[in-house]
């Protein structure tokens, strides 16, 4: 069957007194692939919300197919349901499409053949065996178990309620059930969260193969490459959201260049305007320069006079018009982008042979076993591994937040800076500006200031850093650590709450330079194109192995 469309037109939606839809329309036609990107707050979620009918929209129209599936960040299901009782609700559509199929196969057998109740049966198993055959109900028991053990669930008993799972559990079941059911249209939101790297394959290539529309909001570069027919760009552009065909890769080559192309345009504007103002108000008088008058102009005087004030009228009123006109349709200024920039190169730590820090044989009962590690004063390492092999360890016994069995060392004067995942600050009630100068010191910060890093947008310095999101928050501690920056820079999961375009910015900040990096990460795009060392992590302890990428 013609499988119908997701349309939205002129959209708008407001938040707390702000807009965060203003007029988005789109069209999201059967196996297209959209992801949805842009910085924290541009509405990628609310604009999912609304698209699935969660939310209404204050303004504009929705139209989509009955048959919708949606993951939200908050799991959909009761604490107290079991994940068999899960599986029964995702089984439900198929199994119904199977019974019913059943019923008219029965019934048709019994309707004498061309009587009009024959032809009603007939047209009605037709389409039910249709939206089987889209459904694959005939398989759905088994893709369900598929799902189960390609999202990590399959050692799960079938009588475990929710309430008894993890949090990342629970995402990845209400993930599982949305794939069983293959709905017309699925929206996801941060679909590869909680998912390790198998998880996520397993993912990309479900949602390669729905036949139905698929839009998914992701800062997973990985993710979006994978999948993604298209890309929107809900960050502020010249006509709004802005469309890109092909996955991140293409969107990357395709952003640059609109940003440049926009900023050529508002550049070339803002010239013709000074030109134009200057022309209303001085050059459109000097239609001549003022002289004496000869004698043989004293009679015709009057009447050059005339001319020459009406071609300055004239002239006047010409400018002026243009100016109103470029005035009206200019572009508007590009916003500032978002910007990582490492303020000053690190210090030396006191110059001495050997390493800048080492381990060796160090041990956290239960978290950790390291036989040996060594980071040198310019050092680039990636700490890689399964969730529980002891990545956040081992980046805060370097950062001498954590006791260890063995030996750790450090040259002499050696300062570290550590981003951890939980960032909280002290005083929640002070604002971001002022933890920033109070934290740094009056002098670092005048000489820093926190919007020359690009890490907040000038309109959160003045909030309460208890009030800011998650990402916001880490941020600020980026910022910190950034504005004075240490020898040896610990990073846990840096590009968690960071825009795929800040991702990229964060990266290219760390490469060659002054200062030891140590980044602990599961971001497949960062693993992907990392330069440096790699140390990878086993979940037995007596398995840690490093290897250098060549």
């Amino acid at each position: 069957m013609p499988q119908p469309a997701l349309l939205a037109h002129d959209v708008v939606r407001d938040l707390g007194g702000r807009r965060v839809l203003d007029g988005v329309s789109l069209t999201a036609a059967p196996g297209r692939r959209i992801g949805l990107i842009g910085e924290n707050g541009v509405g990628k979620s609310t604009l999912l919300r609304v698209l699935a009918g969660v939310d209404e929209p204050d303004a504009g129209t929705v139209s989509r197919p009955r048959d919708l599936g949606f993951l939200h960040q908050e799991t959909p299901f009761d604490a107290g349901a079991t994940l068999a009782e899960v599986l029964d609700q995702a089984l439900r559509e198929a199994r119904e499409d199977l019974a019913e199929l059943e019923r008219l196969g029965e019934e048709l057998a019994r309707v004498p053949e061309g009587s009009a109740r024959h032809q009603e049966l007939l047209a009605a198993y037709g389409g039910r065996l249709e939206q089987a055959q889209d459904r694959e109900a005939w398989d759905a028991d088994r893709r369900a178990a598929l799902a189960l053990d390609g999202l990590g669930l399959a050692g799960l008993g079938h009588d475990r309620t929710l309430g008894s799972l993890s949090g990342g559990q629970r995402g990845r079941l209400a993930l599982a059930a949305l794939l069983v059911r293959r709905p017309t249209a699925l929206l996801l939101d941060e679909p590869t969260n909680h998912l390790d790297d198998d998880a996520a394959a397993f993912l990309e290539q479900r949602l390669r193969e729905l036949p139905g529309t698929v839009m998914a909001a992701s800062h997973d570069r990985a993710f979006l490459d994978a999948v993604c027919t298209d890309l929107v760009d809900l960050d502020p552009a010249v006509g709004g959201p802005v469309r890109h065909g092909g996955g991140y890769s293409a969107y990357v080559a395709h952003r640059r260049a609109e940003r440049d192309r926009w900023e050529r345009r508002y550049a070339e504007e803002q010239e013709q305007l000074d030109a134009l103002r200057h022309a209303a108000g001085v050059t459109a008088h000097r239609v001549a320069p003022d002289r004496g008058r000869s004698d043989n102009e004293k009679m015709g005087y009057g009447h050059r006079a005339g001319r020459v004030q009406s071609q300055v009228s004239r002239r006047v009123r010409d400018a002026a018009r243009r100016l109103e006109e470029l005035e009206r349709t200019r572009v508007a200024e590009p916003p500032a982008p978002l910007r990582f920039a490492v303020a000053a190169p690190a210090a030396a730590a006191d110059e001495g042979p050997g390493p800048l820090v080492s381990l060796r044989d160090v041990r956290v009962p239960g978290r950790l076993a390291l036989p040996d590690l060594e980071v040198a004063a310019d050092d680039r390492l990636l700490v890689t591994g399964a969730n529980g092999a002891g990545k956040s360890t081992l980046l805060t016994v370097l950062a001498g937040r954590l006791d260890a069995e063995g030996e750790v060392r450090g040259r002499a004067g050696l300062t570290v800076g550590l981003l951890a995942q939980d960032t909280v600050f002290d005083r929640p009630e002070r604002t971001v500006v002022d933890t920033y100068a109070l934290t740094l010191g009056p002098e670092v910060a005048e000489r820093v200031p926190l919007s020359s890093l690009g890490l907040l947008h000038r309109t959160d310095l003045d909030t309460p850093v208890g009030r800011l999101s998650v990402g916001q928050r880490r941020r600020l501690a980026l910022a910190l650590l950034m504005a004075r920056p240490p020898h040896l820079l610990l990073l846990d999961e840096p590009t968690n709450h960071l825009s795929p375009l800040l991702c990229d910015e964060l990266e290219e900040a760390l490469g060659p330079g002054p200062g030891a990096v140590v980044v602990a990460s599961h971001d497949r795009w960062l693993r992907r194109r990392w330069q440096g060392r790699e140390l990878r992590l086993e979940r037995r302890a007596d398995e840690v192995a490093a290897r250098r990428r060549p």
